[in-house]
């Protein structure tokens, strides 16, 4: 496969994601290609490469406080969209895990060749499936307010009623309180930038996907951070990752957060991984 960097001038579309991103930093608007796929993102930043991977059907708009924090620590940082999500196109049915990580892997290899990934929820499964299979390209994994091994239905439940056109303001913001926020934090603006279609081509996406072949996230060294708060992961479930992986594994514990653990606490959960990366081999 080729990949291969080139940069186009976005339109309306991208000056309002520039708009929202509100960037302290200047932040560059990329292109990569990965076979069908185009994937657009954002850049800012200088300094070892992060790259961010999204929660289940949301694009990137809201990490722009946790990159602009990562970019004072010394990080370059970059914000990658999903498939079906500002510029970023390609087939959305009958893909894997595999073609999501192809997806990122495309924007790492453009930006140097080297990342520390971090997935958000969803996405620490796409940034252990880029670690297994491209561990070459990964310094290290970030399980960003990863959920335990299994979660109660009703969560699911929420993030799908979140989701639905049909449900009402006050069903929305009580799903959001439920899963993703904790209590004084304010979920409103988590009302807007949902993608039903990318959702359910996300969801699709791990039922063909074999969980054996990425769970591990290769050998990488990996940060399992964690919000207190998150009904995804239980206080009980703390240690899961680390009693599985070994001490390839680092938890840290953000309070006063939920499931929304990156806009719930951005300037603190910049901090955390930026602290954990500062002593990866260089």
């Amino acid at each position: 496969m080729t990949m291969r960097r080139f940069f186009i001038a976005f339109g309306v579309g991208a000056a309002l994601a520039l708009t929202t991103l509100s960037s302290a930093f200047a932040a560059d608007e990329r292109v990569v290609r990965n076979g069908d796929a185009t994937i657009a993102y954002s850049v800012r930043g200088q300094g070892p490469l992060v790259l961010i991977i999204a929660s289940t059907g949301r694009g990137t708009a809201e990490f722009g406080p946790l990159a602009d924090q990562l970019a004072k620590r010394g990080y370059k940082v970059a914000l990658p969209e999903p498939r079906g999500i500002g510029g970023s196109r390609g087939p959305m049915k009958n893909v894997t895990f595999h073609d999501f990580g192809l997806d990122f892997a495309a924007v790492i290899a453009a930006e140097g060749g080297r990342a520390i990934i971090a997935g958000h929820a969803y996405g620490q499964w796409i940034a252990k499936t880029i670690a297994a299979d491209h561990p070459q390209m990964t310094r290290g994994v970030v399980l960003l307010a990863g959920g335990a091994k299994k979660w109660p239905q009703e969560l699911s439940d929420a993030i799908t009623m979140i989701n639905d056109p049909s449900s009402t303001r006050d069903q929305k913001l009580a799903g959001l309180r439920l899963a993703f926020f904790a209590d004084g934090n304010d979920p409103t603006p988590w009302l807007e930038g949902w993608h039903e279609d990318v959702t359910k081509s996300q969801r699709d996406a791990r039922k063909i996907t074999n969980q054996n072949a990425w769970w591990a996230g290769g050998t990488a060294p990996m940060l399992d951070l964690q919000a207190g708060s998150d009904p995804f992961r239980p206080e009980s479930s703390r240690a899961e990752a680390k009693d599985e992986f070994g001490d390839r594994v680092s938890i840290a514990v953000i309070p006063n957060a939920s499931h929304a653990l990156p806009a719930e606490k951005p300037v603190e959960t910049a901090n955390a991984i930026a602290d954990w990366a500062d002593k990866l081999p260089k």
